[in-house]
């Protein structure tokens, strides 16, 4: 054999483009991945990034990036977008799921490092240290200027409970303070178990002398603190931002500081960054930090580490632990649901051959163990299989779900014990027009995915390879016709499934064959004396 003939076909490693700077050792899990090539390229203009993003099959970005529709619609190749980081807010979500693009990001990896932070912010706005610093470097000794208040048992409002918000409140139980706090999930059991108590947004802005907010940037929460907030607050009360800008309105803020409502503010973040310059800025009682939340030597590793692991079980086929777009699982529970994945795909994609009209509404029942766990994933890949009929490899496990509400498909989800004698079972129903079509599915030990109802008739076919479904009248010499006329076709048949109401009525055949069937082929079957219809499906 000569040595073209043995040569083989090179693999293109991954492009993965970091824009952002990462601590080296949160690069060195990536250095170290096999077929992935890094492109390292921080401070880059608008034009450049976007000539950059184009032939990447990965993103990493800090805060300093903005991942907008046109970044990633000038993406030729990009499956995953990683935010070494918590918040999302300088990535377009909605333009990454529309394109089927994963985002991921780090949520665990600077919670430590931001609530000390908030911590720090608070008793230096407390006891006035930033001022105090100044003025001795300029050679002042004024101790009297710089009278501050203690923590202890004074009340700390919390907006937001989520794993930063929830540690600060940890830390301030420890300053000896009393904690109320707004989250949209907090309950009172688990603000009992904190030892906490919960209220109302307006409950707690009334109620605190400091007020802390932990929650993302997004349409409901932008200004959440603005003048209508600061008149319901008690007078001297102290704010603190180590979350996002934007959460506050800043004009309010800087009225409020200056008529002194407001005693003093604590900035980590604002609106518009970088802020220096900023006439919060010249008033006294406001003290500010340049984005430090996350900037400590463990979190930036642990940041950058988290996502790039992240990354690199994405681009290695695996399933990936922070998903933004996408519903996180625990490992226990994807191990119980992982192996329905294609077999979810298989019962869309099968149903979505069983009529030609428009699909108008999709539910998807889980029977038996399956009710136990979080199967929306299992979801996602039924309508995946359902709308790649007609869009293609364009949908996703990502925007499945996006291109269904697009479409204005109603999508439902039911769950139920009762798994009529399998121990898990999985339907898919779709409406076209005023008909309904269903196809059920399970796992069998020692025989795999099957295919065991198809509308009202019971069946048992392996969903893969080249399946012939035809819907007859029940009678004698319907399975010998169809059987002669595919062997002068040369189609040979492997399985041969059938089903009927009632002896006489409607049934069906589902075959198994070596090879696609052709639309002429279809023709002749339907050209059958008391044959209905024909349909093809290819798993």
């Amino acid at each position: 054999m000569s040595a073209i003939a043995e040569a083989k076909p090179e693999t293109k490693n991954a492009v993965l483009l970091i824009t952002d700077p990462l601590s080296e050792d949160g690069l060195q899990p990536l250095r170290a991945a096999e077929g992935i090539e890094l492109d390292i390229c921080t401070g880059l203009t608008r034009e450049e990034l976007l000539g950059a993003v184009k032939t990447a099959d990965a993103l990493i970005v800090r805060s300093g990036t903005q991942v907008t529709r046109e970044v990633i619609e000038a993406a030729d190749s990009l499956k995953i977008i990683g935010r070494a980081g918590v918040g999302v807010d300088n990535i377009d979500l909605e333009a990454a799921t529309e394109r089927g693009i994963i985002v991921v990001n780090a949520p665990d990896g600077n919670t430590n490092s931001a609530a000390e932070h908030t911590i720090a912010m608070m008793t230096s706005l407390a006891r006035n240290i930033p001022q105090a610093h100044r003025s001795l470097l300029e050679g002042k000794w004024d101790r009297k200027a710089f009278v501050g208040v203690e923590l202890k048992d004074k009340t700390l409002g919390i907006v937001g409970l989520g794993r930063i918000g929830a540690e600060v409140a940890r830390r301030a139980k420890g300053q000896r303070m009393n904690v109320i706090a707004f989250d949209p999930f907090l309950t009172e059991e688990r603000a009992k178990e904190m030892g906490i108590s919960a209220g109302t947004f307006e409950e707690v802005i009334r109620a605190a002398d400091f007020i802390t907010v932990h929650t993302p940037l997004m349409k409901e929460t932008r200004h959440l603190l603005n003048a209508g907030a600061f008149e319901k607050m008690k007078d001297g009360v102290r704010i603190v931002n180590c979350a996002r800008g934007g959460i506050i309105d800043e004009g309010a803020l800087y009225e409020a500081v200056k008529a002194g409502k407001v005693a003093g503010a604590a900035l980590d973040v604002m609106e518009s960054e970088p802020f220096t310059g900023h006439r919060l800025l010249e008033l006294p009682q406001v003290i500010a930090t340049p984005h430090l939340g996350a900037s400590t030597i463990e979190a930036q590793e642990s940041v950058a580490i988290d996502v790039g692991r992240d990354v690199i079980r994405f681009l290695s086929g695996e399933p990936v632990k922070n998903p933004v777009n996408l519903p996180s699982l625990s490992k226990e529970a994807l191990a119980k649901i992982e192996p329905f994945f294609n077999l979810a795909e298989s019962l869309g994609t099968f149903l979505s051959r069983l009529s030609d009209q428009p699909v108008t509404e999709v539910s998807v029942k889980y029977a038996g163990e399956l009710a136990d766990y979080d199967v929306r994933p299992l979801t996602r890949n039924a309508l995946k299989g359902l709308l790649k009929r007609n869009l293609g490899s364009h949908v996703n496990d990502v925007n499945a779900k996006f291109l269904a509400d697009s479409f204005q498909i109603n999508v439902s989800e039911h769950k139920t014990a009762n798994s009529k004698g399998f121990q898990q079972l999985i339907t898919v129903e779709a409406k076209t027009g005023e008909v309904f079509h269903r196809v059920s599915g399970t796992l069998l030990n020692g025989f795999g995915a099957r295919i065991v109802k198809v509308d009202d008739y019971a069946v048992d076919v392996s969903p893969e390879g080249h399946l012939l479904l035809i819907r007859h009248k029940d009678q004698p010499g319907a399975i010998g016709r169809v059987g002669m006329l595919l062997a002068e076709e040369n189609i040979n048949i492997a399985t041969m499934q059938v089903g009927r109401s009632e002896a006489g009525g409607d049934a069906i055949m589902m075959l198994t064959v070596d090879n696609e069937v052709q639309p002429e082929e279809v023709g002749r079957l339907l050209e059958i004396d008391d044959i209905y219809a024909v349909r093809t499906v290819d798993l």
